[in-house]
């Protein structure tokens, strides 16, 4: 008997965000769905419902789960339906740490988490019910802010996902059904063309996001910054990491973020504040390990914290 490799796609969202729509149009696209045996589950009743043409047309059985105990049944839908792929509309509010400690067939792999955002509710959700709406942001391979507009402040939205999650990929879908990644060199609040880059001090966080997605827009470049001189266990001679702490959900999210910074002579003293201006150099970061940037100080000069110590992401 062949052995089954099924995927799993989980797909996420707080409150009329357009999950059933966006698994109808994976159902109904020629190029993903071939006729697989897929079994669809349900954990939350939206306004749109699913076409039952559709699901025929697509090979998909539908099944819906009304209470978070009901996941103890992925074992047994499993077994009744035999399906050669899953699609899970999730609850948010049930949180995936309780989808992942369900049990459930071992030929289940998951694939994809997707979440999906109301761009003209993300604000006010992200104020009033954070811990919801970050479960599936933290742990989303794909994010898709949609209801996009002209005035959607797509930068800033960006930069927030990324500073919960800085792997996932984010994509803004306009009402016109056009898609951009919200990337733009003109987002930037410093000039990235001038000899060399002044950042200023809230704008460490935009800096700091954006070098860690687009290294190679730094490299060769001189920047002049503040930050602190942090040092690790196991760090290579003469580096420290230059950097910040930061807050990405709450307060109780403060951790440090930064980047490896080589130096010729003395090294700063540990967690002092300094102004840098340093050479920046596209390359592998043991610190991160990955593509990243590496710093190579010029000068470095004792300085006063900046008026707001901890690093947010909305500037």
């Amino acid at each position: 008997m062949t052995e089954r490799n099924v995927p799993v796609y989980i797909v996420t969202g707080f409150l009329e965000s357009g999950k059933t729509k966006f698994v109808s149009e994976m159902l109904a696209d020629d190029g993903f769905s071939e006729g697989e045996r897929t079994l669809l589950i349900c954990c939350e009743e939206g306004e749109e419902e699913y076409d039952p043409k559709l699901l025929r047309k697509s090979n998909t059985v539908k099944v819906d789960l009304e209470e978070m105990e009901d996941m103890a049944r992925f074992v047994e839908l499993d077994e009744t339906y035999m399906p050669e792929r899953v699609f899970i509309e999730f609850n948010s509010t049930w949180k995936l740490e309780n989808l992942y400690a369900a049990t459930k067939p071992e030929c289940w792999g998951l694939a994809q988490i997707i979440c999906l955002v109301d761009s003209t509710t993300f604000d006010v959700y992200m104020k009033n019910m954070r811990t919801f709406m970050t479960d599936g942001l933290n742990e989303a391979d794909l994010v898709i802010f949609n209801r996009c507009t002209e005035e959607t402040p797509k930068s800033p939205y960006r930069r927030t996902v990324l500073a919960m999650n800085n792997t996932a990929r984010i994509f803004f879908e306009n009402t016109d059904g056009s898609m951009e990644d919200g990337v733009s060199d003109e987002d930037l609040p410093y000039d990235v063309s001038a000899p060399v880059v002044e950042i200023e001090d809230t704008q460490f966080g935009v800096f700091y996001l954006d070098a860690m997605e687009h290294p190679d827009r730094y490299d060769g470049k001189t920047i002049h910054v503040k930050g602190r001189a942090f040092r690790m266990n196991g760090m290579p001679k003469k580096c420290f990491v230059f950097g910040r702490h930061a807050m990405t959900c709450c307060v109780n999210d403060i951790g440090g973020i930064g980047y490896l910074c080589k130096v010729q002579g003395e090294l700063p003293k540990k967690d002092a504040w300094i102004m840098l201006t340093a050479k920046v150099e596209a390359a592998f970061s043991p610190l991160h390990n990955r593509d990243a940037i590496i710093l190579i100080a010029q000068t470095i000069n004792p300085a006063k914290p900046p008026e707001e110590e901890i690093v947010t992401f909305n500037n």
